[in-house]
């Protein structure tokens, strides 16, 4: 197994993991399960169509892990860059909402998976110029 393609893997399950941390970490907010109980998050109404982007949104960074394995090269290289670079948007948007709301736990863990992904794109476009 290739070194590059280890790193990256690790480095999406640890993106994960931060993430569902920072989730958890929500949840401490005084007032947000209650708002969650009466079917609202953050002012908007919880629908299924929510709830299927967050699962996508944690589904898919464990979908890389194993494809970051097993993937041909190429494909893997470009889809890590595409897909590294997209999740360090949106994490770093949810960074900016949890400095904003003064709660720093969960944007020092959302912060460190815009760090992993920031380091899934150097490892996967490193590795492209390497070949």
């Amino acid at each position: 197994m290739e070194d590059w393609k280890i790193k990256i893997s690790v480095l999406w399950l640890f993106a994960s993991i931060a993430f569902l941390a920072h989730q958890i970490i929500v949840l401490m907010e005084p007032g947000i399960i209650a708002q969650l109980m009466a079917g609202e998050a953050e002012g908007q109404k919880i629908g299924p169509g929510m709830i299927l982007f967050f699962a996508i949104l944690m589904l898919v960074p464990m979908i890389m892990a194993f494809l970051s394995l097993t993937l041909k090269e190429s494909l893997n290289r470009w889809l890590n860059i595409i897909v590294g670079g997209v999740f360090a948007v949106l994490w770093f948007i949810s960074v900016i909402g949890a400095t904003q709301s003064g709660y720093w736990g969960g944007a020092l863990m959302t912060l460190s998976a815009v760090v992993a992904s920031a380091l899934i794109i150097w490892y996967a476009w490193k590795h492209r110029l390497a070949s």
